[in-house]
């Protein structure tokens, strides 16, 4: 008997211990598990999204750049699907296939992503006009709706490279939004788009609706307590004025290339285009998106997406020289009155020299501008080096390349707007590094070609008319950036407002502005001469090892009180005189006097037609122009 009851107690037990288990798991799935609680919502509940108008963009007098138009999603939930419905009269009125029909109505419904009961999205970009005709038709297919969502539309053919466009987020940008983006959001892309996304996109509204395990609508839920509000995305006024990037795209056209021009004061850029440039309104979300987009991405020799503008780096050419002046002054290598005879060229041995064109005997820094002299830059730049001694090259180079970095030279400028390139700057580490082999270290003759904007050193175009803002500005520069105005009046970054000051004693601008006034008066860009305007500026010629030069050009203007500083770079272009220099002086006359004087018609007329280098053939030739050109002589 006392056996017989041990087992029934065992039993007991066991019932008990079972009983606990299973209340503790229904427990568990019930009140803790996030995962069937989550499953349990997608049944009840359903979250709409209402998606806020993405914010508009102007221009600096308020034209309109971007503007919203709209689009449709159609979404489709299965389990209302009706099977026998006309597939070929849906697949008619939206352009689609039936394999297309297929394919866009299965999903793996092992993914919680997705449920039967629940909409997804089964087809974007449906325009209002196909949609329209749609629309007459729904009824006769359940299971299927509609959100009208928003584009960009672009009312002219400009600044394709400034604005940017728009396109869906991927995984990546999902799993790192926490939340902000799911699939089939857009999101900017390249440009203005992505440098003020979070200002643009505004924000998502939410409505939560219950449901029946059947899908059927049974109403708001909590009364809505818990639904908000879409916020539009900030409406931006940006710098740009769309006059001055059009006519600039027009003088850029057929051309490789970049071209800044930026308002010293504030360091508004007022255009910006990078040739070959595109139409925006090819990149459109629409159902011809990926034509536009095949079409540029195919074009490899042109490659017009790169944004040349802010990417693509070169050696600056003999438009350095200014800043090599203002630094060697400033230091006290050099003074403002300091003669020197050229002779041809500058000597690197018995046997060679480092050559130069001929030019009347240099009796200040201000005609060595003029006259662009590589000898004066090439024994300035030896000086500046030595200055600490013969054996301590590295020390001189770096203390030059610190007065560069004040420059916005060899690192990001911080602008607003994407992939910005950072240039290049040799210093001492790096020679160390390419001459690592030579026992008593390299010498200072070996890199003299840095004190004329050849060799290793590179910059961006943007940097170059940032350079020539700061000389503008007898000493400071704010930051490049296109932010203008916040519609809503909401504070521009303090980056945006504040001056970047040099190390340079304001009395050393004068001489250098001096001279490159002169470049303009009576030197290498006589071309660039406009009456009125005191244009200021210097040539360069940008050596290039695999073809013909690059032409380069920076200026501002007036000289006193400065509106306007350029920097335009045409690559495989010839001498700086040649094309840079005369595009430079056009826009800078179309911004000041809002036209062009019918005695410089011819030049505008050949600017917009010269073709240079826009397929693999060879350029047009460049004129006998050859002030800038570096030789090296036996």
């Amino acid at each position: 008997m006392k056996g017989l009851a041990n087992r029934r107690f065992s039993v007991y037990y066991f019932i008990i211990l079972t009983s606990v288990v299973l209340i503790a798991r229904v427990a568990y799935l019930q009140l803790v598990s996030l995962k069937y609680k989550e499953q349990a919502q997608r049944v009840i509940l359903e979250r709409q999204l209402d998606y806020p108008s993405r914010g508009l963009i102007f221009d600096r007098n308020g034209k309109t750049l971007v503007y919203n138009k709209p689009i449709y999603v159609i979404y489709a939930t299965y389990r209302k699907i009706d099977p026998k419905m006309d597939t070929t009269l849906f697949c008619n009125l939206l352009g689609i296939d039936k394999s297309t029909f297929i394919h866009n109505l299965n999903k793996d419904w092992s993914n919680p992503q997705f449920h039967k009961s629940l909409p997804f999205v089964f087809l974007s970009k449906v325009n209002p006009d196909q949609f329209a005709v749609f629309k007459e038709h729904m009824y006769k297919f359940p299971g299927f709706t509609a959100v009208e969502r928003n584009i960009r539309g672009y009312p002219h053919h400009h600044g394709g490279h400034v604005l940017g466009y728009l396109g869906e987020v991927d995984q990546a940008i999902i799993d790192k939004s926490d939340g902000v983006y799911i699939p089939g959001d857009y999101i900017g892309k390249t440009g203005l788009e992505i440098a003020y996304e979070k200002e643009l996109s505004g924000i998502k509204g939410i409505h939560y609706i219950l449901r029946d395990n059947l899908g059927r609508r049974i109403g708001p839920y909590e009364n809505g307590k818990l639904d908000s509000m879409a916020i539009p995305g900030e409406d931006i006024k940006i710098s740009i004025d769309l006059d001055l990037q059009a006519y600039a795209d027009s003088l850029m056209m057929n051309k490789k290339g970049g071209l800044v021009a930026i308002e010293p004061s504030t360091g508004e850029i007022l255009a910006m285009v990078s040739a070959p440039t595109y139409d925006p309104n090819l990149l459109i979300l629409d159902e011809n998106r990926n034509v536009g987009m095949t079409k540029l991405l195919r074009d490899t020799i042109n490659r017009p997406l790169n944004n040349r503008a802010v990417t693509n780096r070169f050696p600056p050419g003999s438009i350095i020289k200014p800043i090599i002046s203002l630094i060697a002054l400033q230091k006290g290598v050099t003074w403002i009155n300091r003669p020197m005879n050229c002779f041809g060229g500058f000597r690197l041995s018995a046997t060679k020299k480092m050559g130069c064109h001929g030019h009347a005997p240099i009796h200040n820094v201000a005609e060595a501008i003029q006259h662009s002299c590589n000898t004066y830059y090439l024994q300035i730049t030896k000086d500046f080096l030595d200055q600490y001694g013969s054996k301590y090259p590295g020390i001189g180079l770096d203390t030059l390349v610190s007065y560069f970095h004040d420059f916005g030279l060899g690192s990001k400028l911080g602008m607003d707007f994407s992939y910005e390139g950072q240039g290049f700057i040799p210093d001492s580490k790096y020679y160390d590094r390419v001459y690592k082999r030579e026992k008593s270290g390299w010498k200072s003759m070996w890199v003299l070609s840095i004190g004329i904007g050849q060799g290793e050193m590179q910059l961006t175009t943007v940097q170059m008319a940032n350079l020539a803002a700061t000389i503008a500005n007898r000493g400071y520069y704010i930051t490049p950036h296109f932010i203008k105005q916040y519609i809503s009046g909401k504070h521009i970054p303090d980056q945006y407002t504040q001056k970047h000051k040099m190390r340079i004693d304001s009395k050393y601008f004068s001489p250098v502005i001096d001279g490159m006034e002169a470049v303009v008066l009576a030197g290498t860009a006589r071309i660039a001469y406009v009456p009125g305007l005191d244009i200021c500026g210097k040539t360069g010629t940008s050596q290039n090892p695999h073809g013909d030069d690059h032409s380069v050009f920076f200026g501002f203007a007036p000289k006193n009180n400065p509106k306007i500083a350029v920097a335009v770079f045409i690559e495989n272009a010839g001498w700086g005189g040649d094309w840079a220099a005369p595009i430079s002086s056009l826009l800078i006359e179309k911004y000041l006097n809002k036209s062009i004087s019918p005695t410089r018609k011819y030049l505008e007329e050949k600017m917009m037609k010269g073709l240079l280098n826009v397929t693999s053939e060879k350029i047009v030739p460049h004129s006998a122009q050859k002030q800038d050109s570096v030789q090296l002589t036996q």
